[in-house]
């Protein structure tokens, strides 16, 4: 199955990237409109930052950002999925219409997100990160990132199945960035094709992150273009069932040529 895209709707004053575009509601239904037009499957509404050190926001402030938001596209028609840690945020969002639960923690961060996520029949994403987004970045120790990575998924997608959650419905998500270095990042992105032994499809989320710089020369996010163009590309090579993305109209142009020639 061709790779699909995942569109990034920040809905936060302090997203790394796009902090503070889309904070009015109607701005932030808008964007995510044009997204859906120019070629996103589905739009992951985010109201709390996962920036490294970014502060927890508080469960009625992350709900007032992003309800609005998720009603107002679905009730345009549009596939939206909750980024969120939180299991209030989750049922408020599915009852809003979302139809996809994306959590960094993979259901770690709320003890009631499993039960949430068992009684909802949607899919669900499971990221990697050690700790949390204020101590990830302390915990990025690895002695084999990449053994540590599918290890850890493997052991939260049988948590889940014992919670009552389907297989078929989980998607991993090696957590490009959160609690890793370079190195560790680059390993992950070399070894992709290893997570299809996880027996679930997975999802790359790489778009604008800071290995960009790093390894091509210092860029604000907003100029680092060309490389998650590139990281898209690696993974729809590694067979990634989802990218997710900030710049929606410019992968599914890449991906349509890319998927093209190796059709």
């Amino acid at each position: 199955m061709p790779t699909r895209i995942m569109g990034i709707l920040n809905v936060t004053p302090d997203s790394f990237s796009d902090g503070g575009r889309h904070s009015d509601a109607e701005a932030a239904i808008a964007a995510g409109l044009a997204m859906r037009a120019a070629g996103a499957d589905i739009i992951d509404v985010g109201g709390e930052s996962t920036r490294p050190g970014a502060p927890p926001v508080p469960l009625e402030e992350e709900l007032a950002r992003t309800i609005p938001v998720v009603e107002g596209l679905a009730r345009h028609g549009v596939p939206v999925s909750i980024d969120t840690m939180k299991a209030g945020v989750m049922k408020a969002a599915l009852d809003a219409g979302a139809v996809m639960l994306n959590d960094v923690s993979a259901l770690t961060a709320d003890p009631e997100s499993l039960a949430v996520a068992a009684a909802a029949d949607v899919p669900v994403v499971l990221m990697h990160m050690p700790g949390t987004p204020q101590t990830m970045q302390a915990l990025a120790r690895y002695e084999d990132v990449l053994a540590e990575v599918l290890a850890h998924l493997a052991a939260r997608i049988a948590a889940c199945e014992a919670a009552g959650i389907a297989r078929a419905r989980l998607i991993a998500d090696p957590g490009i960035g959160f609690g890793k270095g370079l190195e560790h990042n680059l390993a992950l992105l070399r070894g992709l094709e290893a997570f299809h032994g996880l027996g679930v499809p997975f999802l790359l989320g790489a778009s604008r992150k800071s290995l960009i710089p790093a390894l091509a020369g210092p860029a604000p996010a907003s100029d680092r273009l060309p490389g998650s163009l590139a990281l898209a590309l690696r993974g729809a090579e590694a067979g990634a069932a989802w990218v997710r993305v900030h710049d929606v109209a410019e992968t599914a142009q890449a991906l349509k040529v890319w998927q093209a020639i190796h059709a």
